[in-house]
């Protein structure tokens, strides 16, 4: 049997009909669909979605990318078992995307993208908003969002949708695959009719799998780890992807082995777990990076050991040290030279646990005894980092992290990407939950909290969820505001004022930059340089005129019952506080680890001599691991 539907149709009903399943646990896979439309994809999709919205709700956006954002937080807060789709015209509406889907794809979370794109009979040539290739006729801009999608196909033909939609299905649920997924879409072939086979709209199930270790590389983990003396656990964002949180606290427990968390792995144990020892790397706290620092053996958990994490290269300096690596993808398993574990980390961690538990394994008691004082002494760093004696003075930015530690439970869900709250939050934020610590620093995106907030808002609207943005952010990409208004998305907006870039100025001065351009401030009369007063900018204003409701703080004492006031609220509220300038100290402790950063080889500047010096004293102490 045949049903007669264009393509956008068929593809609308095929969505609707996709479902995962995991620990025996079944959703959709794409619950939803964002768009915004243009002549690429009105008369096709947007038909469709039409045709069909008893079947596939749509959520209108207001702008391309951080359409994206909001899918993406959508699923890491649905443990990326269940995504939206997005939906664009041809032109810049498509190339709107790359951004998002770079986003999604460094991060390992599954998000559809739907652009339109030339008419493939070429009929209409050029179309408005072509890229003319003179080389190519088969390129269009949709082509950018080829190298940040772990699956593109272009759909030129009605049959070719079948395939394309299935491959598009075995990409997003697939655990090491994952990511962007494009199926670019010429608008007259979404519009074009075809007998398409009702199998295609039968309800389908995709497995998300749990693969178990290889014995022999269990066997080996298994040794490897009972010959540690110093091991010290790095968990990464796969622990969350997993579910493996119960999982990695039973390991720890069992063996002893303290725990440090990248920023996607951050509350993979609760602050107050025996064995966590808070983030490690480059923002990370003094006790994880002196343990990375005397480590023999660095197990590794769902982590990609980005430069923050190993500190460029600088961090794991035990003489020795070797690398344990449990990761469901082979690539990961195999960095730093380090002995893979391939599997799923929820799995890989309990034939781990059993194992060692069977040979009574756990770590010295003097080894727990030392870092369990490191980290009751680095907790007394961030009370003195959260207390105001002064409740009356305007806040630094630690005091409003611990305004809000101080408000929240285990039920509220942090966000954030850019800027200099991740460092202060990877340092100092007690994580309460699981999910409670949801920091996208794999591509560190201005502008992606406010709209990813609102996708986790959609996937727990019982949660309080709160966008932690600074002013920076804030002016990329505040446009969803409107979204979260129109749909009554309760999202919770702390929206810090402190006149400029404040992480990149800070980073500047140490590689000699001065802070050239990275303050809002008008340019000074005598000279021209951005040194003159601060830009006039209410930015709480500009979110009241989006239809935000906005409490304003100016004291430590504001802002405890302003944040108290807009976890309370049902509807979206901002909380404004204006804290120290850009060129101040945030007041958090510095950085624990380096970061590589090159610094000019050659200049006349003082500022800039001085931080070569530095720079070629850090770069000599980096080592490969081999």
């Amino acid at each position: 049997m045949t049903t007669r539907l264009t393509v956008a149709q068929a593809l609308v009903r095929f969505l609707a009909a996709q479902y995962t399943e995991r620990d025996g646990v079944r959703q959709r896979l794409i619950s939803a669909t964002w768009g915004i439309f243009g002549h690429g994809n009105v008369a096709g999709l947007g038909q469709a979605l039409v045709e069909y919205g008893d079947e596939m709700p749509f959520h209108q956006g207001r702008n391309e990318q951080s359409m994206v954002h909001a899918a993406v937080g959508y699923a890491r807060q649905s443990n990326r078992l269940s995504t939206h789709a997005v939906t664009t015209s041809i032109g810049p509406g498509a190339t709107n995307l790359v951004t998002g889907a770079a986003l999604a794809t460094i991060n390992h979370l599954p998000v559809l993208l739907l652009p339109g794109d030339i008419f493939a009979t070429r009929v209409a040539d050029p179309v408005l908003q072509q890229l003319e290739v003179p080389y190519a006729g088969d390129l269009s801009v949709n082509d950018c969002l080829r190298p940040v999608s772990k699956y593109f196909d272009r759909v030129t033909r009605p049959e070719a949708l079948i395939p394309a939609a299935l491959q598009a299905m075995r990409v997003l649920t697939d655990p090491v695959e994952t990511g962007a997924v494009t199926l670019a879409l010429p608008q007259d072939v979404q519009a074009e009719a075809h007998d398409w086979p009702d199998e295609f709209f039968a309800e389908r199930t995709w497995t998300v799998r749990r693969p178990g270790a290889d014995p022999v590389e269990l066997a080996e983990a298994i040794s490897v780890i009972r010959s540690a003396q110093r091991p010290l656990v790095i968990a990464g964002g796969g622990v969350h992807h997993s579910r493996a949180e119960e999982a990695l606290a039973e390991f720890a427990s069992a063996t002893g082995i303290p725990v440090a968390s990248t920023q996607a792995g951050k509350g993979s144990l609760r602050h107050d777990h025996p064995q966590d020892v808070g983030g490690v790397g480059h923002t990370g706290t003094a006790t994880a990076n002196e343990l990375a620092r005397q480590a023999d053996l660095v197990i590794g958990v769902g982590t990609r050991y980005t430069d923050f994490t190993t500190a460029s290269g600088t961090l794991f300096a035990g003489d020795g040290v070797r690398f344990l690596n449990l990761n469901i993808a082979p690539y990961d398993g195999h960095k730093l030279a380090g002995m893979p574990l391939v599997a799923d980390a929820r799995s890989g961690l309990t034939e781990l646990t059993e194992a060692l538990q069977l040979h009574a394994h756990r770590v010295t008691g003097g080894y727990v005894d030392e870092y369990t004082l490191d980290k009751e002494r680095w907790e007394q760093r961030v009370d003195a980092c959260y207390e105001a004696d002064e409740p009356d003075i305007r806040p630094t930015q630690p005091q409003v992290l611990g305004a809000l530690d101080a408000l929240v439970d285990e039920s509220d869900v942090i966000i954030n990407a850019a800027g200099s709250l991740p460092g202060d939050l990877h340092k100092l934020w007690r994580a309460r939950s699981r999910d409670q610590y949801h920091l996208e620093y794999g591509y560190s995106c201005m502008g992606y909290e406010i709209p990813a907030a609102i996708g986790v808002k959609m996937a727990a609207p019982d949660r309080n969820v709160w966008a932690l943005v600074g002013d920076g952010t804030y002016l990329m990409m505040p446009t969803e505001i409107v979204t979260a208004v129109q749909e009554g998305i309760a999202i919770k907006m702390l929206l810090i004022q402190n006149h400029g870039y404040a992480s990149i100025g800070g980073l500047s001065e140490t590689v000699g930059g001065e802070r050239f351009g990275t303050a809002y401030r008008h340019r000074s009369p005598s000279d021209g340089s951005y040194t003159g007063a601060p830009l006039p900018v209410d930015l709480a204003a500009n979110a009241a005129s989006l239809g935000m409701r906005v409490l304003r703080a100016k004291t430590v004492r504001d802002l405890r019952a302003a944040l108290e006031q807009a976890r309370a609220a049902d509807t979206p509220t901002c909380v404004y506080v204006e804290t120290e300038t850009a060129d101040t100290v945030s007041g958090a402790p510095p950085a624990q680890a380096w970061w590589d950063v090159p610094v000019a080889e050659t200049a006349t500047r003082a500022s800039a001599i001085k931080a070569r010096e530095l720079y070629e004293r850090h770069v000599s102490t980096r080592r490969r691991h081999l």
